[in-house]
């Protein structure tokens, strides 16, 4: 049975991975400097459509001209994250209100609050700092960390997530690898998109039709790249978007090896179905990363690539809670069937 805030769990998850969709949209059609201020746009709380206002917003930010279509990008996806915290903090006042029933998640509706404050902050920053790609790649992982976050609390809630048979120990371990390993893979990949780097191989599997091209590894993860310039476009030669893109692929082989070998142990456990689904959403994530590659980075492919991404990532948080369940059902029972100190006193000797 389903525990209070479920559905709104529920609801606030799948906003948050519309949201991220959104915010990818916007990043891919270069629209992230849409509107050159923040909250609003060129001062307004939307995107200024008649004469007279687009009139204003000309004299108010010269530098930056409108384009109508790109502003609008821009506001729909702060409407829905501002409509999503909104809803994060419902969630958490529902949370301190049911704080003494018993299996009610406190601590995590209260880091989610926290975290969208956090990226409400990254957010404007994004656009006051012009795209600094240290500022995109984090405001990125922050939103695929609230959609993570939100999909916890929502299967916490559920009461319908059943334990897996089996969690040994080594099990556990690869599961919470793996999960590192795709956070990091994510990270890559919002490095890539944050420096315009998804372009700088267009063959498979060679790039520039060499296995290991010219690449400037030192200036492609320079992470103190300095604030002040439009990154809008990027701003790193050939060698170092080469350095990073090549860096992603790498990543993605050893990711994909690392998912296909816990697949084949939670199968060996008895959890076919869930190896079945983790092979499924890598598949798909790989064949989409393969059409950016082979398509030259189409709009619609770019955004199922993330979108793919944060399926993998919710498809391992599912993964590594269930594994969890199993290890604390089986920490309950071995202490219900551990005789108390008092009952051992108890006991006559021999």
């Amino acid at each position: 049975m389903h525990k209070p805030g479920y559905r709104l769990a529920l609801f606030a998850t799948l906003l948050a991975l519309l949201v991220v969709m959104l915010g990818a949209y916007t990043r891919l059609s270069h629209a992230g400097l849409g509107c050159p201020d923040w909250p609003g746009c060129y001062g307004f709380l939307g995107v200024p459509m008649s004469e007279r206002s687009q009139a204003l917003a000309a004299a108010r930010f010269p530098e930056a001209p409108l384009e109508v279509a790109k502003g609008w990008y821009e506001m729909v996806h702060r409407y829905f994250a501002g409509g999503l915290g909104l809803v994060i903090l419902a969630l958490a006042v529902q949370a301190l209100g049911r704080r003494g029933t018993p299996g009610q998640p406190c601590k995590l509706p209260l880091l989610l609050l926290g975290l969208v404050l956090v990226q409400a902050a990254f957010g404007m920053w994004t656009v006051t700092l012009k795209l600094w790609p240290q500022v995109v790649t984090a405001h990125l992982l922050g939103g695929f960390a609230t959609l993570s976050l939100l999909f916890l609390l929502t299967l916490r809630l559920s009461g319908a997530v059943a334990p897996l048979s089996a969690a040994p120990a080594p099990l556990r371990g690869l599961a919470a690898f793996a999960l590192l390993l795709v956070i990091g893979q994510v990270a890559l990949g919002g490095w890539v998109s944050s420096n315009y780097a998804a372009v700088a191989c267009v063959d498979l599997p060679t790039c520039h039709g060499q296995w290991w091209p010219a690449m400037d590894f030192a200036n492609g993860f320079h992470l103190t790249q300095h604030i002040g310039p439009n990154y809008l476009g990027g701003q790193l030669d050939s060698d170092a978007r080469t350095a990073i893109h090549m860096s992603h692929r790498l990543g993605a082989v050893l990711v994909g090896l690392t998912l296909l070998l816990l697949a084949w142990r939670l199968r060996a456990a008895g959890a076919a179905r869930l190896a079945a689904l983790l092979v499924l959403a890598l598949g798909l994530q790989l064949t989409l990363g393969i059409s950016n590659v082979l398509l030259h980075l189409p709009l619609a492919v770019a955004v199922a690539h993330n979108a793919g991404g944060a399926g993998l990532l919710l498809c391992l948080v599912l993964i590594n809670y269930r594994l969890h369940l199993a290890a604390a059902a089986r920490c309950r029972v071995q202490g219900e069937a551990r005789p108390s100190s008092r009952g051992l006193r108890a006991l006559p000797s021999e």
